[in-house]
């Protein structure tokens, strides 16, 4: 249903330097480069980085939440290493989560801008 979504960030260069590293076990790649935004993706941008001035004006915790689909547990932990290596936060380690209507396994990271970035998968059994 939602074809892309965009975050804004305060610093572009090193919001690119940060998603390449955080996407890439996610098989998300930087695929159009624009003055002011950048958009990864598989085989189109599905996320768009936005440059936004002034931006170190808003509340450091404000930002976006975007969930992103695995295929597997491993990915997300790798994502979520690599996330960690290129500076974001750690919100939540990746581990299984059961809730009552489903059990999924995730983890959570801040990037730099205060954007709260999941990776999630569903596993069978």
């Amino acid at each position: 249903m939602i074809d892309h979504v965009s975050l804004a960030v305060s610093n572009l260069d090193r919001a690119v330097s940060f998603y390449e590293r955080a996407f890439a076990p996610l098989g998300l790649t930087k695929l159009v480069v624009r003055p002011a935004m950048v958009g990864f993706g598989k085989s189109y941008p599905e996320v768009w980085i936005n440059l936004r001035t002034g931006m170190a004006k808003l509340v450091p915790d404000s930002g976006a939440h975007l969930c992103l689909r695995a295929r597997t547990s491993a990915e997300i932990d790798a994502f979520h290493a690599a996330a960690i290596a290129a500076g974001a936060t750690s919100e939540s380690a990746p581990s299984l989560r059961p809730h009552d209507r489903v059990k999924y396994y995730a983890a959570f990271v801040i990037d730099h801008d205060g954007n709260r970035i999941e990776a999630v998968t569903f596993p069978q059994g």
